[in-house]
């Protein structure tokens, strides 16, 4: 794969990890063709992979962060604008552009641009035109692995929710009988 075809592959699925194993494919293991056990630098075709990443790392229509479990995630201009709109449902850091640089020492130094500088105008206002459920669709992949957010009871209101704007709720009687038990020594104590 050259450089160019790995920027195509990231454009093409939108959210792409480097080398880690997750919801979305990963460039590493695109690139050998197959699971890589250990370090990708080790691997027959490291140096290709290497040169792959740089480019993608370097194209000013890719994102690099931490998307995704902390790891190195590119993230496609294509994208940008729906993770815009559902920034609310991560951490900043999460969204946070990450690079590295050389110090004058030869060393390498992370470096990063916190979330929503690095955000160009024009990608503001997609996401502004761009719905909820629209952006949802698009990054639907990541959505689905969100935690479930503990949430506050009112009376007559759900206890558990499946995940931000999800839409799905849970009640005490669909929760697990040990569930139940919890929750309602829990609404004991509250109600005291």
């Amino acid at each position: 794969m050259s450089p160019r075809e790995a920027i195509a592959f990231v454009e093409h699925h939108g959210v792409v990890l480097q080398a880690a194993r997750g919801p979305v494919p990963n460039l590493a293991e695109a690139i050998a063709g197959e699971p890589i056990r250990g370090s990708w630098w080790g691997h027959a075709k490291g140096r290709i992979i290497f040169q792959a990443t740089q480019a993608v790392c370097k194209s000013p229509e890719v994102l690099v962060c931490k998307l995704i479990d902390e790891k190195v995630t590119f993230v496609h201009r294509r994208v940008w604008p729906a993770l815009i709109k559902l920034a609310p449902r991560f951490r900043k850091a999460q969204l946070a552009k990450i690079w590295e640089e050389h110090t004058q020492s030869g060393a390498h130094a992370s470096r990063q641009m916190a979330f929503p500088e690095w955000v160009p105008t024009e990608v503001v206002k997609e996401a502004e035109a761009l719905s909820i459920v629209e952006a949802e669709q698009v990054l639907a992949v990541l959505l689905a692995r969100q935690p479930a957010k503990k949430q506050r009871k009112r009376s007559g209101e759900p206890i558990l929710a499946a995940g931000p704007g999800s839409g799905t709720t849970r009640s005490p009687a669909m929760l697990p009988d040990r569930k139940k038990v919890r929750v309602s020594a829990r609404l004991k104590r509250q109600s005291r």
